[in-house]
């Protein structure tokens, strides 16, 4: 939302500055992202500056050129060189002075510099209105009236004010601030009320429409509500004698300010008044109405209708539209027609403004997606009040600028008036959410200055009736969050003492435990990210298996984000290539988030732990070899973590994955915690990322079931020696090394303590079906030393199982 300092303060008389005002509204609640200049001409016409021409002869090298002398003010004339046909001597001009840029109404940029031109010196430039950016006329300089102080800046003599736009991010609910005098309000209240700022003398100036006059002869437009859910109130007037032209420059300069585009006089009025009072109008151009009739109706099925922008569209029953007697002219509260819009030959319109309801104007412009400034604002609620007063100050302004006169009285459909909210508001209630006693004076002075209106009081708080502009303001919380908001978050003191209550936490608690993941993960290189949990459809058919339990939305926000990510792993990819993009491309990323599934009809929803590993292993440097992370690395973090989640004997076995080129499924006992694997380069080249990635996802939620309540563990340490056993094993290409890992613990449960994988070889002198894994065996006996004879005995058990379940063999 773009706000207009200049035009702001019309309403509200105030001294602050542009960034004091951003302050005061942001501290409010109406967040100021950016204060951005604005200038009337861009540069801002500096360093031009009012000259008289003293002298001005023939060029004695160049016929069609002038040598002028020109007091600018600064003691000694300038020379300078003029091309213009009808520069003369005596004449007040403007001169852009050495090292001035102009940013002329075509072509680039120009800088002027001190130069010769046909042998003699030129200091400076006597301007044309092209030239400067005021005008689009080359004829000759600009000559200016007699009276013109030699020395003063042009652009204070041209009038030309520079403005700053102030960047409102709003929030949705905050629909009684999508205008300037909305902004306006809020900040009346603020200045008023909040501590440290008081000020009594502000002053709320609204628009004046009390010489608003109806009533002159003609045949006004008939209008016929049709559909009065949709439209529960619309209103109009006919304006015949209209002159459409250029609007003055005051009011191109509004709109200008907050970056729309002028149009004509009568368009201008329609778009100044919204962003004025953030009621939306309309005008129609009357000889294009069929039968001098405005019909309020929803469309046919089917029907079709060509907008503003040239595109046939169709639409649905339940699109509301304004139209005359056989077609539509408007989609009302989205889009205008082709065929309906006020042009320079229009002579009468019928200026239309209307509270549409929300959800109706909502569904169409999605659906079609027309996306405009009316809809934004109806679609959210505007204020049924507003709609009158809107109408009057746009057809004063039209009368005024385009000539128009009023024909007839104003139509005002409404037969069933929205009513104000009201709201039971106490007194303890409010001390107690905000934490303070304001105090009765102070918050009643509140709720004045916001116009909320007491309509009944006690000893135990107020009756209160909530304009209807404030759509947001439905309970007593809401009323105090009004209070604190205006009085000043700031202004709220910090406790001398805190009370808090003792509470049952569970064991363990996912929470402290999600922390020890997180401590340990960002304190071995790992960034957290965070991704939504809204997706693209088209990623489920990088895995067709997540098709059948997908969480779609009934009302998505766009086609893109229609669906409800059933892994951690798409958005992950996103942000990889995203950084990637940014010539970051070596990164260790992890994520805790939720994924959705369906299941027999059933919604679940399971909360994950993700890790990504892309890229070098070590930052770059000259002693640091530029190797590539790998599977080892992911693996090692996935034992880091299940240490610190204390969750001991885990199981790898081999996992099949269209997402991935490996992956291994790890497990405990009877519990799935997860998956490790190499993502695959057809979902690599589909996210265009350039190179390896490394994946695991777990299941938090198996992962808080297995963690152990207390991890407070001890024991004495072992006081006899364990013994190393090395075996080079042979194996197909399908035996992964869980596999003999747990073939291993199956088949010597009482000695084996540990074993590990130091060399994997493939190729040369093996069959292509083939692998060899080097593999340590750690055998101890806590209560004695083991002799040969019972090492040999079960490493010999344990071979034995190898060579049986697994087809293992020993190499020479």
């Amino acid at each position: 939302m773009k706000i207009s300092y200049n035009w702001l303060r019309q309403y509200i008389n105030t001294s602050l500055t542009s960034n004091e005002v951003a302050e005061l509204l942001t501290a409010s609640g109406l967040e100021v992202e950016s204060v951005e200049q604005v200038e009337a001409v861009k540069g801002g016409l500096k360093g031009v500056v009012i000259g008289e021409v003293l002298e001005c002869e023939k060029h004695p090298d160049a016929d069609r050129l002038r040598l002028t002398k020109v007091d600018v003010g600064t003691g000694e004339p300038l020379q300078i060189v003029c091309g213009a046909p009808n520069v003369a001597k005596g004449q007040k001009v403007l001169v852009a002075t050495i090292g001035t840029k102009l940013f002329p109404s075509e072509g680039e940029p120009l800088v002027i510099k001190k130069g010769k031109i046909r042998g003699q010196e030129s200091n400076g430039m006597i301007c044309a209105e092209d030239e400067l950016g005021i005008g689009k006329s080359h004829d000759g300089i600009l000559v200016l009236d007699a009276s013109a102080r030699v020395g003063a800046d042009a652009a204070s003599w041209l009038g030309l004010s520079n403005d700053e736009c102030l960047e409102i991010g709003l929030t949705p609910n905050r629909t009684d601030a999508f205008s300037h005098v909305g902004v306006a309000r809020d900040l009346y209240a603020v200045m008023r009320n909040m501590k440290g700022i008081k000020s009594d003398a502000a002053v709320l100036q609204y628009p004046d429409t009390t010489n608003f006059k109806s009533g002159a002869s003609g045949e006004a437009v008939k209008v016929l509500v049709k559909h009065h859910q949709a439209a529960p109130r619309y209103a109009g007037i006919t304006i015949n004698g209209v002159l459409v032209g250029e609007s003055p420059k005051w009011l191109k300069d509004r709109l200008l300010s907050i970056g729309l585009r002028p149009i004509n006089n009568v368009v201008d009025v329609t778009n100044f008044v919204q962003h004025e009072l953030g009621q939306p109008l309309h005008a129609f151009d009357v000889a294009k109405m069929e039968g001098r009739e405005i019909h309020v109706r929803l469309a046919h099925a089917g029907e079709k209708f060509t907008t503003l922008d040239g595109i046939e569209r169709t639409l649905q029953a339940d699109d509301l539209v304004i139209a005359d007697r056989s077609k539509p002219a408007c989609i009302a509260g989205v889009f205008g027609g082709a065929d309906s819009g006020v042009t320079e030959k229009t002579t009468e319109i019928f200026l239309e403004s209307a509270y549409f309801h929300p959800v109706y104007v909502r569904k169409t412009a999605k659906r079609l997606g027309l996306h405009t400034d009316a809809s934004f604002r109806f679609e959210r609620g505007c204020d049924p009040n507003q709609v009158i007063v809107a109408l009057k100050r746009a057809a004063l302004l039209i009368a005024e600028l385009a000539g128009g006169k009023v024909v007839g009285d104003i139509v005002d459909e409404y037969p069933e008036k929205v009513q104000p909210s009201s709201v039971s508001f106490s007194w303890s209630r409010c001390a107690s959410l905000i934490g303070k006693d304001l105090g009765k004076e102070t918050i009643k002075s509140i709720l004045h200055d916001l116009e909320i209106e007491i309509i009944s009081e006690d000893d135990d708080g107020l009756q209160l009736s909530v304009p209807l502009y404030r759509s947001d303001v439905k309970r007593e919380a809401d009323v105090v969050e009004e209070i604190l908001r205006i009085y000043g978050y700031d202004n709220i003191e910090f406790p001398k003492g805190l009370k808090s209550s003792l509470s049952y936490a569970p064991k363990p608690d996912p929470e402290k435990n999600r922390n020890v993941i997180s401590h340990m993960l960002s304190s071995s290189g790992f960034m957290e990210m965070m991704s939504m949990s809204l997706t693209r459809q088209s990623y489920l058919g990088f895995d067709q298996t997540q098709e059948s339990s997908v969480v779609e939305l009934l009302n998505p926000l766009s086609s893109d984000l229609g669906v409800l990510r059933q892994t951690l792993l798409y958005g992950g990819l996103e942000a990889i290539a995203l950084n990637q993009n940014h010539r970051n491309p070596d990164l260790r990323m992890y994520e805790f988030g939720k994924v959705y599934h369906s299941i027999e009809g059933k919604f679940k929803e399971e909360y994950r732990l993700a890790i990504f590993i892309t890229g070098r292993r070590f930052p770059e440097s000259w002693n640091n070899a530029n190797d590539l992370v790998s599977f080892a690395d992911v693996r090692a973090v996935a034992d880091k973590i299940f240490a610190a989640a204390g969750i001991d004997k885990i199981q790898f076995s081999s996992n099949e994955s269209a997402l991935f080129h490996e992956s291994v499924a790890c497990g405990s006992g009877k519990s799935s915690l997860g998956i490790i694997g190499d993502v695959h380069n057809f979902l690599l080249k589909k996210f265009d990322i350039k190179q390896p990635v490394f994946y695991a996802e777990f299941s938090w939620d198996a992962m808080m079931k297995l963690w152990p309540k207390s991890k407070v563990q001890y024991k004495e340490p072992e006081k006899f020696p364990a013994v190393r056993r090395d075996l080079s094993l042979l194996v197909d290409k399908s035996v992964m090394y869980g596999d003999i890992e747990k073939v291993a613990f199956e088949s010597e449960r009482k000695l084996l303590r540990g074993v590990n994988l130091f060399d994997v070889y493939e190729g040369k002198n093996l069959d292509h079906d083939k692998k060899s894994y080097a593999v340590s065996f750690i055998l101890q006996e806590p209560t004695k030393t083991l002799t040969d004879q019972i090492v040999d005995a079960a490493m010999g058990r344990i071979l034995k199982q190898l060579q049986e379940k697994l087809g293992a063999m020993l190499r020479g």
